[in-house]
């Protein structure tokens, strides 16, 4: 997630299908909440929006699904 020029990893990717994100965190966001975050994938960068869409699974093993809108283009890794 990225917060002003701060990032912190807050997410476990569990599962990615097209602009949807399973993930796990510690953290339990707002349905609905909007958040900028950066992906790193195969030696790529990408920045983009998520939307917190659902919460699933019991608490001690809650799943977040997150969509993905905003996706800037890829970049070398930094």
């Amino acid at each position: 997630m990225v917060d002003g020029d701060a990032q912190h990893e807050v997410f476990d990717v569990v599962e990615l299908a097209g602009d949807v994100i399973r993930v796990r965190s510690a953290l339990l966001f707002e349905l609905g909440e909007e958040l900028p975050v950066r992906i790193e994938r195969g030696g790529s960068v990408r920045h983009a929006t998520a939307r917190v869409r659902a919460h699933t699974g019991p608490e001690d093993a809650r799943i977040t699904e997150l969509e993905l809108s905003d996706r800037a283009a890829p970049r070398g890794r930094m």
